[in-house]
């Protein structure tokens, strides 16, 4: 999916690209949306790469960044670090600053983790002896592959330290041919995982607070597993949502001239966090980004790289094969949709991917 970044301006509160218009519940809304969609974008930023089939070697390795590993993943990070800065000035603009009464962060600043936990999806053939394990099934004109899928987990943190506590599961699905008959199961299980989201806060100037959000797993894991082994017991894919209720945050890419030394002190382990949508939004994630991070409202929708252009990938996913086509589909619920989603794109949709143009803005002599 492509991503655009857009310049605001905090006095006039609009974008570069999209106006502030209707009452302050629409503006609210369409604030949440903006947001969860640059989110989900960089979680699954990464998730599964062109030819999007399982025997592409791009996709030979998964689950490469924003991973927090159990303790004894030798090489691995065991924690994610965000700092932020939240002040309680009404501008981090020039000019004479206005202080609010000092409130707790616990009570200003809405703290929400976001990853992915891997899902191994195993298929099983029924048989005369029952239910038997195997890499690969088809059913009529259907194929079905055993491979590792994944789910969203979200954390709402309460308080200064919250537990992460996700019970280990399994679910089943039936595989019926074109008669009814059941003929396979789709196994989906996930391990137990458990962690900590602890959020503290020390003074860092006048009238401004340093937030410090950190994502600790504490995961039981076998000590001589392989990283693609502990992998299934890691938060893939981690990001960190602060949202202000008062205040703002101020960015660390830019921040005014009085708290750069500040925002400098500011440490970030295996995150960065941005402005997203306005000054009362963080976006921490692994995926490096400039403040205001758009998703472009060309893009039809996920395509989990966003390196690549959007119509480039499109054309290249309509030229495969009928057996390329096949292999995608099995190997991911979300290659299939992504898949289906391609080839229902008309011409104008197609057209729109070339680009365009957002603004204009006069020339400037130097």
């Amino acid at each position: 999916m492509t991503t655009e970044q857009t310049a605001t301006d905090p006095a006039a509160g609009t974008t570069g690209t999209t106006g502030r218009s209707g009452t302050a519940e629409e503006q609210a809304h369409a604030a949440e949306l903006a947001v969860e969609r640059i989110t989900r974008t960089c979680l699954y930023e990464g998730y599964l790469l062109w030819p999007y089939r399982r025997s592409a070697l791009k996709n030979a390795k998964r689950w490469t960044f924003g991973g927090v590993f159990p303790g004894n993943a030798i090489g691995e990070p065991t924690r994610m670090r965000t700092e932020v800065l939240h002040s309680q000035a009404l501008s981090t603009g020039p000019g004479p600053q206005h202080p609010r009464p000092p409130a707790p962060p616990a009570a200003e600043v809405a703290v929400r983790v976001r990853f992915l936990q891997i899902v191994d999806r195993q298929v099983l053939r029924h048989g005369p002896r029952g239910p038997e394990r195997v890499d690969q099934l088809t059913v009529d004109d259907r194929r079905y592959v055993t491979w590792q899928e994944a789910t969203e987990r979200e954390i709402t943190a309460d308080g200064r330290l919250t537990p992460v506590d996700i019970p280990a599961g399994t679910e089943r699905e039936p595989v019926l041919d074109a008669s009814g008959r059941h003929v396979g199961t789709l196994e989906r299980s996930w391990q137990h995982l458990t962690g900590t989201v602890e959020i503290s806060e020390t003074h860092a100037a006048p009238d401004t607070t340093r937030i410090r959000v950190q994502v600790t797993n504490t995961t039981p894991a076998p000590r001589d597993g392989t990283r693609e082994d502990l992998c299934r017991y890691a938060f893939a894919s981690t990001h960190t949502v602060l949202r202000a209720r008062s205040g703002h945050f101020v960015s660390l890419i830019d921040p005014p001239e009085r708290l750069r030394p500040a925002a400098a002190a500011c440490e970030n382990q295996g995150a960065w966090p941005v402005l997203v949508n306005d000054e009362a939004t963080v976006l921490s994630s692994p995926v490096t980004l400039y403040d205001y991070p758009a998703v472009a409202p060309e893009s039809p929708g996920d395509l989990y790289d966003g390196t690549e252009i959007d119509r480039l990938l499109i054309l290249s996913v309509l030229s495969m094969t009928d057996e390329e086509q096949a292999e995608a589909r099995a190997s991911d619920p979300r290659a299939r949709e992504i898949l289906d989603r391609c080839a229902a794109l008309g011409p104008q949709e197609l057209l729109a991917l070339h680009g365009t143009i957002r603004e204009f803005r006069p020339a400037e002599r130097s």
